[in-house]
């Protein structure tokens, strides 16, 4: 049912989560992921003062989404489930319209992505890439909630 799943991903234990969730489905459904993980530059051109700074921050970005992909795709193989990563940058926008553009573009069948599962003020003071995430795929969503600290 489903064969082609997209699985943002950005190291955070949340995100690990769904990773998890989404191989375990991989592996019922003889599935392939497609692992995402992006690269918001906006955050660092703010704080970057020169072009210099920007960019080795930019590559201590860009190694680090290399590692959370290397890893996602290592746990995925130990699974026996196959995994193609992508790594993308956005300077402005939200990081959900890159996952929704991702989910079209490699024609997913489901997306799999932790959430936060914030509530309230907090949830409208950060947003929710999830929720539009849900709003506007082209693919059924799987959110996956954080473990409860107790």
């Amino acid at each position: 049912m489903y064969h082609h799943i997209l699985v943002p991903i950005d190291g955070s234990p949340t995100s690990e989560r769904g990773l998890r969730e989404a191989i375990r489905l991989a592996a019922e459904q003889k599935g392939k992921l497609r692992l995402l993980h992006v690269i918001d530059d906006f955050a660092t051109l703010m704080e970057m003062s020169t072009i210099s700074s920007f960019e080795a921050g930019m590559q201590k970005m860009r190694a680090y989404g290399e590692s959370v992909l290397a890893a996602g795709k290592a746990a995925a193989a130990h699974s026996q489930v196959e995994a193609d990563t992508i790594l993308r940058e956005v300077t402005r926008g939200r990081i959900a319209d890159v996952v929704i553009d991702e989910a079209k573009n490699a024609a997913c069948d489901l997306v799999v992505m932790g959430t936060h599962g914030r509530r309230g003020f907090s949830r409208l003071a950060l947003g929710s890439d999830a929720d539009l995430v849900v709003r506007g795929s082209p693919a059924p969503v799987l959110l996956v909630r954080e473990e409860s600290g107790g």
